[in-house]
Order: C-alpha cells, then sequence, then structure tokens
C-alpha cells in the first residue's frame, strides 16, 4: 500500500505537502488514541497498562472491546518494532486462558449484559506502528490462527493531525466460526463449512436471492472483510462500514443494512432510509436502509459507496 500524503493549499495557490512525523514518545501515542479509541478504532475502552501476573509478567497497552463484542489488544509502537507482533499473540495466549478475568473486566466497565456478549471465536490484535516491514506482515500471518491481526500505520502531521492507516488484516483461518466465504452464503444457512453449526445469524430462505445481489454490491464497493456475527453480519474494514440483519415476516419481509454514516448528510426517504440515533438496534451504524427488492437495492448504490469511501 502506497504511503498516504497530505497537501495544504498555500496563500499562492499552490499545494504543499506536509511532512509526516513520529512521536516523541511511545506513550503519548497510546494516550492519544485512548483517549478517542472507538472513534479512532472502533473499540470500546476496558484498560491501559494491564497486568498479566507474576507468571507472565506482561502489561498489555490497552485492552478492549470492540463493536462486535470481540475482545482487543492494542499494542504501540514509536517506531518500527519486528517484535510487536509476536509480543501482542504472546498476550492473546494469556488473554485467553483469562476469560473470566477479562468478562469481570468487562462487566464492571459496561455492564452484565455486554460482559454476557463476549465472543470469543476469533480475539483480535491491533498493533500501531510507524511502519511495518513486509516481514512484519508475512509474521502476522505465521502468528495468526483464529485471532485476527490488524496492522495499523500512524503519522503526525504538525501538533494536531493524526493519521491511521490500515495497511494490512490478517483475518485468521478461513475455517473460523466467525468469518464468512467469500460471496454471498446460502445454503443451509451463513455458517461456514467445517465451523460450528450454532450462534450465528443465517439467511433466511425467503431472503436469500435479494441478499445475494445487496451482498455483490457491499463486497464490490470496496475491499471488505465479510463477518458473520450472531445476529447481523458485519463488512468491515477497522471498524465496520455496514451491518446487515434480516425481517423474513411476510408483512415486513426486507433486509436491513446500517450504513457508518451521517443520516443528517443524507435526504431521508420514508420507508426507505431512517437515523436510527439514538435507537436501540442490532447492528452498528447511524443510517438505516430498508431494502425489500432489486430496486431498493440499486438506489442503494450510492449510500453504501459513500460509507466505503469514508470508512
Amino acid at each position: 500500500m502506497s504511503d498516504l500524503k497530505l497537501f495544504r493549499r498555500g496563500a499562492d495557490g499552490q499545494d504543499v505537502e506536509l511532512r509526516g512525523s513520529t512521536v516523541e514518545r511511545e506513550r503519548d501515542l497510546q494516550a492519544r488514541v485512548e483517549g478517542a479509541l472507538e472513534a479512532m478504532l472502533g473499540v470500546r475502552f476496558l484498560a491501559s497498562e494491564y497486568w498479566t501476573g507474576a507468571w507472565h509478567q506482561g502489561r498489555i497497552d490497552t485492552l478492549g472491546l470492540d463493536e462486535n463484542n470481540v475482545p482487543v489488544i492494542v499494542e504501540f509502537k514509536r517506531g518500527r518494532d519486528a517484535g510487536v507482533i509476536t509480543q501482542a499473540t504472546s498476550y492473546l495466549v494469556w488473554l485467553t486462558a483469562h476469560r473470566h478475568e477479562f468478562e469481570v473486566l468487562v462487566r464492571r466497565r459496561l455492564g452484565s449484559e455486554v460482559a454476557g456478549a463476549v465472543d470469543w471465536r476469533r480475539p483480535r490484535v491491533i498493533c500501531v506502528a510507524a511502519e511495518f516491514s513486509r516481514h512484519d506482515r508475512a509474521s502476522a500471518s505465521l502468528h495468526q490462527r483464529d485471532h485476527r491481526v490488524d496492522l495499523v500505520r500512524y503519522r503526525l502531521f504538525g501538533a494536531d493531525l493524526l493519521t491511521l492507516q490500515l495497511v494490512e488484516t490478517v483475518p485468521g483461518f478461513a475455517g473460523s466460526a466467525s468469518t464468512a466465504p467469500a460471496g454471498p452464503v446460502v445454503g443451509t444457512g451463513l455458517v461456514p463449512e467445517g465451523a460450528p453449526a450454532g450462534g450465528q445469524v443465517e439467511v433466511p430462505e425467503s431472503l436469500r436471492e435479494l441478499y445475494g445481489e445487496l451482498d455483490e454490491v457491499l463486497t464490490s464497493a470496496g475491499d471488505l472483510e465479510v463477518v458473520v456475527l450472531k445476529h447481523y453480519i458485519a463488512y468491515k474494514r477497522l471498524l465496520n462500514v455496514a451491518s446487515v440483519i434480516f425481517r423474513p415476516s411476510p408483512r415486513h419481509r426486507a433486509v436491513l443494512v446500517y450504513l457508518r454514516l451521517d443520516p443528517s448528510t443524507v435526504v431521508l426517504e420514508e420507508g426507505f432510509t431512517r437515523d436510527v440515533r439514538g435507537r436501540g438496534h442490532l447492528g452498528t451504524g447511524d443510517l438505516e436502509v430498508r431494502i425489500a427488492s432489486s430496486a431498493d437495492v440499486e438506489k442503494a448504490v450510492p449510500l453504501i459507496r459513500r460509507a466505503v469511501e469514508e470508512s
């Protein structure tokens, strides 16, 4: 992936490139990201510098729970550190062996309902650093088994501007219980072959064809990972871009898509789009799009493309 370049228009009308830099102290980067963790990474904050005990003798930079209720370990490096992936995945070993301790922390910070919904099928590691080499990316593939690894590159541009760029995602084995195969999944449901059959959403027979059309639009709009969860299907990069749920009732037959778009920037149409900010619903996203026909799929294309482009 090419480097991110930023330009500022000068008083003479000419664009001048802004030169990126790194933080002076690793802790400065950690504090800044933790201060807006949910907005930046889609992760709810649980703990900072979490002590892993006398035997493991480590400190996890940041512990969190993502928008899909998956446990997350975030590790920060000021520059480039070839050991960051190995270090982070070693913390995963500790985390999976201390599930009860983690869930107690979730209960204390986010409540009993959230603690009871923690999804342990594929915990995540997010590594935030100034640079990643191709060897780092190969290492991420080597270390991953039943967990996801995201490599995120940061840059500072002056005192105010911080950029985060997802440079690599290793989603875990294709047979992981929470990963859907490419393309629309039909047949007996959305559970991949060889994965446990329980605890995941299935596509109702009456909506399979319509969902297939929608899935084609979503996957062609950008390089999105498809994650099958208990109540919905997430299409995501670093954060969810869209969440899909099914309403097979004959009176209200539809596929609902929740997009990461600001509803105030959209001309809402009754029966098609709805502002769901502050309304409880499955999935993530503030704009609800109701898909009841092929014509609705076509009408939703500009909104889907915008959500992907802005993600």
